[in-house]
């Protein structure tokens, strides 16, 4: 691990790519903020541990820092925008910190993953942004550094003068799970995109395609994935809670556990019909009159944390292992207890209705 200027790292690297599974968030860095709470630059200031692994070209693959990096390459160009058509020396300029800092050759220094590739591209480029564009973080950012810029005045020189007072440490790693790595850095990090994380996990298996099958016939929305995955957890390992932060890490638990016992064909067949099951859940998906209803009444007085069980009762039903009726007088019991629930204000442990619903499917 060594300490560097973090302006610097930018300009003698080559390439910084993301991994695909890296995203921007809210925790975008406005350097223009530093500067006033040190104006006369009397300290260092240190943006913590940077993890890139580096390629034999002079490449580096950015395991965790990815926001620095975005927001630093904002500011340059928010600093071009702001001066350009001024001055001969301030274009002059302009060229220097596009060829030093934003740019490798023709293309773009930093490389992003999918669309926010496309859209840091177009705005480094001065592209024409669509509305939705412009509310995104990136965007954001670049407008309020374009405004502090204007409206205080700003030199570029001293921001310069700033950012060679920023320093990152780097530590460069080599043959290591890349993935895991960035799921440990990352995991108390609710911006976490941990489908794609499982998406990245499958693509190694040779599993995506089966999985983006699945995903695109049973989820309208990144919302119901992890609600079914969360559902699906609980009911196949009895969770009483399930930590939503932890579903990366859960799915791997669960194919690699699976592995032992089944062909991975098997394993995603069977998840695929568990996310059949739970879309007609969600969606309310039944041609039986009576379960339809009761159904909608659950939904109704928000019954959801009830669908892990309905989940599991609903896979022995299609099994034939239990009857409709005992399955609709399940759901009817769920109905009765959803809106006592929400009449009384008093949250009875659905643990015990589930000890006494199990009873009575043994004892049918």
């Amino acid at each position: 691990m060594e300490i560097v200027n973090l302006l610097e790292f930018l300009n003698n690297a080559h390439r910084l790519h993301s991994l695909e599974y890296a995203k921007c968030n809210h925790e975008l860095v406005n350097f223009l903020d530093l500067m006033t709470e040190d104006e006369q630059f009397t300290r260092n200031i240190n943006l913590g541990i940077v993890y890139a692994e580096k390629k034999y070209d002079g490449n580096y693959v950015l395991i965790d820092g990815l926001n620095r990096f975005v927001s630093l390459s904002i500011l340059l160009h928010a600093i071009c925008e702001c001066y350009k058509k001024t001055t001969p020396q301030n274009e002059k300029a302009i060229k220097t910190i596009r060829s030093k800092y934003l740019l490798s050759g023709s293309k773009s220094k930093l490389v992003l993953s999918g669309l926010e590739n496309d859209l840091y591209n177009k705005i480094i480029s001065g592209e024409r942004l669509s509305g939705h564009e412009k509310s995104s973080h990136l965007f954001i950012l670049l407008h309020n550094l374009w405004t502090q810029i204007k409206e205080q005045k700003l030199q570029a020189a001293k921001i310069f003068k700033m950012l060679q007072k920023v320093s990152i440490y780097i530590v460069e790693v080599d043959n290591v799970p890349k993935r895991d790595l960035y799921y440990h850095l990352n995991i108390h990090n609710k911006q976490l995109d941990q489908i794609s994380l499982i998406e990245d996990y499958l693509d190694e298996k040779k599993m995506l395609e089966q999985w983006m099958e699945i995903k695109n016939s049973c989820f309208a929305q990144y919302e119901d994935i992890k609600l079914f995955f969360k559902d699906f957890f609980i009911t196949k390992f009895n969770y009483k809670t399930f930590d939503q932060e932890r579903l990366y890490e859960s799915f791997v638990n669960f194919y690699e556990t699976m592995l032992q016992y089944l062909p991975k064909e098997t394993i995603m067949s069977r998840l695929k019909r568990s996310a059949s099951l739970y879309y007609n859940l969600l969606n309310i998906n039944f041609d039986n009159k009576n379960i339809r209803n009761e159904l909608i009444n659950i939904k109704r007085y928000h019954g959801e944390d009830t669908y892990a069980y309905i989940l599991s009762i609903y896979e022995d039903y299609t099994a034939k292992n239990i009857t409709e009726e005992i399955f609709l007088e399940i759901l009817h019991t769920i109905d009765v207890y959803v809106q006592r629930r929400q009449q009384t204000g008093q949250n009875i442990d659905f643990n015990e209705l589930i000890n006494y619903l199990n009873a009575f499917i043994t004892f049918k």
